[in-house]
């Protein structure tokens, strides 16, 4: 389930989240919405903050909108692998279309790949 930052439910996703999904604190992506993070690793309860370091970027289109998302690992921790989120991306686009076609949206919904950050 994808919160505002009010706390309010955004979105929920058809799948579960198989990773950490939040945001950056102070960063706005570009739909104008708080920059989207993934952390990957061991769950962490709601509301939880960790330090980071970001290893891709998922390239992404919302209505219309920027909307990538940050790929993190948790400082001082080996990558954990991130072929999950190539494939929850590809199927939370598909999702996410649905939805905006359903509230009669016409902007581009899609999921363009994962690149490597740039360090």
């Amino acid at each position: 389930m994808k919160r505002r930052a009010d706390g309010s439910v955004d979105f929920v996703s058809p799948l579960p989240c198989p990773f950490n999904y939040g945001s950056i604190p102070g960063a706005l992506g570009g739909d104008g919405d708080p920059l989207d993070a993934v952390l990957l690793g061991a769950g962490l309860p709601r509301g939880a903050r960790a330090r980071a370091v970001v290893v891709d970027v998922v390239w992404f289109t919302d209505e219309g909108a920027i909307d990538d998302k940050l790929v993190c690992v948790p400082v001082g921790v080996a990558d954990p692998g991130r072929a999950a989120v190539r494939w929850f991306f590809a199927v939370y686009a598909v999702a996410k279309r649905v939805r905006a076609l359903l509230r009669g949206r016409r902007g581009a919904v899609r999921y363009d790949g994962v690149r490597p950050a740039r360090r």
